[in-house]
């Protein structure tokens, strides 16, 4: 899964991509890549309104739950904006940030906390 949101934020390096991440019990299992239709794309995300619901609708017919939303910084390090913070509407869920600013797709994962957020660590299951 991390390569997979690694490889997709590297796809468009001059545009946030964006979207979320189902699990079942704890553990990531669906992707869902949502359209980023923010005028200024290269600079924030705001995800289509439209796939954003279908991916939740997707998600509850699978008994999936949200596990984490996921976007990039093309130009920026994997660290949360002030923008990030102010419009953090999810706290249970991850924040997953992948950052593009030296050339290569580097993914962090965030926890939002009403201090702002912290580093969180994943675990990376491998498919046997």
């Amino acid at each position: 899964m991390c390569h997979r949101l690694r490889a997709a934020a590297a796809a468009e390096p001059t545009r946030e991509v964006c979207g979320l991440i189902g699990a079942r019990d704890g553990v990531a299992v669906a992707h869902y890549p949502i359209t980023n239709v923010a005028p200024d794309a290269s600079r924030r995300y705001h995800m289509d309104p439209a796939a954003q619901i279908g991916a939740f609708r997707a998600m509850r017919l699978r008994g999936e739950t949200l596990a984490a939303i996921y976007h990039s910084h093309p130009n920026g390090p994997p660290r949360p904006s002030p923008r990030d913070l102010r419009e953090w509407a999810y706290p249970a869920a991850l924040c997953l940030i992948i950052g593009l600013a030296d050339g290569r797709a580097r993914l962090q994962a965030w926890r939002w906390t009403p201090a702002g957020f912290i580093a969180h660590r994943l675990a990376v299951l491998r498919r046997a």
